[in-house]
């Protein structure tokens, strides 16, 4: 009787045991599996903060390129502008405005104007309705030169039916958009600098430059102007220059 229970007695211990061994082999492995997933993770919290840190880093990479780049265009035009001082004509670095406080200068309607760089005299129309001046500009070319924009045309003289065959070249200033009374689309038109004289006042003047073959004078002064320099009398013609 003992004999037989004692073998039953063994398979029971050794699947007791069995049992055992396959429960914490199951727990081992399911602590193994979160081991590598919390070791996934941390790789992967690890790798967004590196990607996080890169990126902030290329932004202000950027922002300091962008830095450099506006500095440089600023000394660049600081320079263009100390080359374009030394270049110009030493007749036109000391611009007279004999303007008497006591006596200021008054404009009429229409003056004579004397462009330098045709040396020509041309009439010119005041209107303190305008902001900036004009000139009757036919044939305009835009090109370049020494990396800049520079525009060529010709003057044309509606009212004495003729137009000067010479270039008139200047480097462009700036763009800007004019709009017509009667055209809603704004146009854009270039602006340069030119010297001028009107009597005895002689200044450095920006234009904006348009085909206007309907205007009676190829020349146009506005308020830009006339600010600080001169007052108008539009009822009268030719205060400062005789009509010759």
């Amino acid at each position: 009787m003992y004999k037989r229970l004692v073998p039953l007695v063994a398979i029971t211990l050794l699947a007791g045991c069995a049992s055992v061994n396959h429960q914490e082999l199951h727990q081992s492995t399911l602590n193994a599996i979160k081991n590598s997933e919390q070791h996934l993770d941390n790789r992967l919290t690890n790798l967004d903060l590196q990607l996080s840190n890169q990126s902030d880093y290329i932004d202000s990479l950027e922002s300091e390129v962008i830095a450099l780049t506006k500095r440089i265009e600023t000394l660049q035009n600081n320079q263009d502008s100390a080359v374009e001082k030394l270049a110009e004509p030493k007749k036109q670095t000391t611009p007279a405005r004999n303007i008497s406080p006591s006596k200021p200068v008054v404009l009429g309607s229409v003056e004579k104007v004397d462009l330098d760089i045709l040396n020509r005299r041309f009439d010119a129309r005041v209107d303190t309705g305008a902001v900036t001046s004009s000139l009757n500009a036919i044939d305009i070319q835009v090109f370049e030169r020494d990396g800049k924009q520079w525009v060529k045309f010709h003057l044309l003289d509606d009212k004495a039916k003729t137009q000067d065959k010479r270039w008139i070249e200047a480097p462009v200033i700036r763009y800007v958009k004019i709009r017509q009374s009667t055209n809603e689309k704004a146009e854009r038109r270039a602006v340069i600098e030119l010297w001028i004289r009107v009597g005895n006042i002689h200044e450095k003047a920006q234009f904006t430059l348009a085909d206007r073959s309907q205007m009676t004078h190829p020349i146009l002064l506005g308020r830009e102007f006339i600010k600080d320099i001169a007052l108008v009398d539009v009822s009268q013609q030719y205060i400062l220059s005789s009509n010759e």
